[in-house]
């Protein structure tokens, strides 16, 4: 006698949708037993080169102007070089919804393995680079920005791909790894652009095109779709206004800390003002337009999950946080306490990348270990404990000497990485459990866009605060620091006078900028050998850089720490473990939490 085939049994932490996929994911495991972990490693692959290439570039751009003839410190140039970090961000920050959003419709998998393609390619052109002068800088930049399309197709569906591949108790620890890999990502490409960068500037692109091969190839031969597909339009309204609202919120920090019009920044350019006001409206309608559409870019109901919403405003800040400490310790290492210790500028991209290791070291152990252990008790205690930790270390770092002792800075890096760690990996795994299976992959992308986002933003925000921190004693520092080695009263007055960001610049790249200050007005050659060779040598700019850039620094670290403490509370307010069910559909998102969250 036949009989009905009983519903999937859930297991413990799972909800009947998990059983569902469970029972297609057992069928598949039947014959192919290893595939969530072979997913889980071409994902991770995938994400660590995207990161890595997100940093890359940040500590080998003095090789990379060197390599195309071009002075990165001269004023025309300065949107060549902010271009080329953010070129990359910006694309990545405002495609990854769209992307997540075509992945929940067509497939996950298809759109991560073209990530690939197209990241590979781009690396490919970019070591290929024909030109020199300005004409290089731009195929670098349109290149970064190829590269920034194939990086948000991998960020916008890896985690939705591991999601469909894991059973929900295994989730954090498998998201964990994968987030992890991101964070670390941007650090090891601060190492790894050190490295290459002494050998050869076109080789800091070249690293990544047999990586990208192998992952395409592996990836298309390896992995499948196991996740549900919600087919629909494209939201062109949403899409449109998403994309440029953002874009033009963007691109208008970029400029805005350049000087304009007699000012130290451009925050007044009537530019950089249409950008933000514009951006923001377009936002504003974009939210609107979601909120009215049938088959919206991204479902605006999503907020009203909590652990959604504050998931991902407890990301933004953290990324917004860590992006600008990233920044800063570039900054303190390569500008100042590297050549106070002895080491050439051609040399501090290397060494600054290794003494962050710390860091790295710090979310290897902790993201991992955080997200197999946030799958059985929740990710609110981790989550919030590390970004109370953060902003502990925060304060700490303002703390000691501008020339440290290492060890001390060591541990507070370390502890730092643990923060972070504790915090990436149980806030991903929450927000990813919390939405609904079908929109997996834009949710995907919207976290990923707060990720992208938050780095984009803290160049503007904490490269602001760095300029008003040093506008109040760097030109009195640079006015006596250069009359006591000799130079005329006038010719130091003119370059104290000079904006800040060109000396922060200047620390950001590891060069000593006044031998290029002085040229012009010949004042070197007059002046005593002594004084010259002390004026272009490892320690005079760093020493005059130190008081001032400590005042920035408390200012910039202080804004941290608060954003972290802001963080920490809405990261506290996600409620208890919550798992989306999706079993009943007549009950409302909130409806279904708090019955979860018990």
């Amino acid at each position: 006698m036949s009989s009905v085939p009983p519903e999937p049994v859930t297991e413990p932490g799972e909800t009947a949708t998990d059983a569902q996929q469970r029972v297609r994911r057992r069928r598949y495991e039947a014959g192919h037993p290893r595939y969530k972990w072979i997913a889980l490693s071409n994902t991770t692959l995938g994400i660590l080169m995207a990161t890595i290439n997100s940093s890359i570039v940040i500590i080998s751009l003095p090789a990379i102007f060197r390599g195309i003839n071009l002075d990165p410190l001269d004023q025309g140039n300065v949107s060549y070089l902010l271009w080329m970090l953010m070129g990359f961000l910006v694309v990545s920050a405002v495609l990854v919804v769209t992307l997540g959003r075509l992945g929940d419709m067509y497939g996950r998998v298809k759109i991560y393995n073209l990530g690939f393609v197209v990241f590979t390619v781009a690396s490919l052109a970019l070591f290929l680079c024909p030109f020199d002068g300005s004409a290089g800088a731009l195929w670098l930049i349109f290149g970064r920005i190829i590269q920034g399309i194939g990086g948000a197709m991998l960020m916008a569906n890896s985690a939705a791909i591991l999601t469909d591949a894991f059973p929900a108790h295994q989730r954090g620890m498998a998201l964990g790894i994968n987030q992890v890999s991101a964070i670390a990502g941007s650090f090891l490409g601060l190492i790894i652009g050190g490295v290459l960068s002494e050998w050869h500037w076109r080789a800091i692109f070249l690293v990544s095109v047999p990586i990208g091969i192998a992952g395409t190839i592996w990836a298309y031969a390896s992995l499948h779709e196991l996740g549900t597909t919600r087919r629909g339009k494209l939201d062109v309204p949403g899409n449109l206004t998403f994309g440029i609202g953002l874009t033009a919120i963007l691109v208008a920090i970029t400029y805005g800390i350049q000087p304009y019009g007699g000012h130290l920044m451009g925050w007044t350019n009537p530019w950089v003002l249409a950008g933000l006001i514009g951006g923001a409206v377009l936002l504003v309608a974009f939210c609107i337009i979601e909120s009215k559409s049938s088959d919206p870019m991204f479902s605006m109901s999503l907020f009203k999950i909590k652990a959604f919403s504050a998931g991902n405003l407890a990301g933004l800040l953290a990324s917004i946080g860590r992006g600008g400490m990233q920044f800063m310790l570039i900054i303190w290492l390569q500008g100042i306490w590297l050549p106070l210790h002895g080491y050439d500028y051609e040399s501090t991209p290397l060494w600054a990348g290794i003494y962050l290791l710390p860091l790295t070291i710090g979310f290897l152990i902790a993201g991992p270990a955080s997200g197999f252990l946030s799958d059985r008790f929740g990710a609110r205690a981790f989550a919030s404990g590390g970004l109370l930790l953060n902003a502990v270390t925060f304060i700490g770092l303002i703390l000691i000497p501008v020339n440290f002792s290492y060890p001390v800075f060591a541990l507070l890096l370390f502890l730092n990485g643990i923060g972070s760690g504790m915090f990436s990996a149980p806030n991903t795994t929450a927000i990813m459990n919390s939405v609904p299976a079908g929109q997996r992959g834009v949710a995907s992308g919207m976290r990923a866009t707060f990720f992208n986002a938050g780095t984009s933003l803290s160049i503007g925000i904490f490269f602001s605060l760095m300029i008003v921190g040093l506008s109040g004693s760097l030109p009195d520092a640079m006015h006596s620091g250069l009359t006591g080695q000799g130079v005329p009263e006038a010719i130091a007055t003119g370059i104290a006078a000079l904006p800040p960001v060109a000396m922060l610049f200047a620390a950001f790249l590891g060069y000593n900028p006044i031998e290029s200050l002085l040229g012009p007005s010949g004042v070197l050659h007059r002046l005593p050998a002594g004084n010259a060779d002390t004026l272009t040598g490892k320690e005079f700019f760093p020493h005059l850089m130190s008081g001032p850039f400590h005042d920035g620094l408390v200012v910039v670290f202080v804004a941290a720490a608060i954003m972290m403490l802001i963080a920490a509370g809405a990261s506290l307010m996600r409620g208890k473990k919550y798992v989306h069910d999706d079993s009943s559909p007549d009950a409302t998102s909130s409806e279904k939490e708090s019955q979860l969250a018990g």
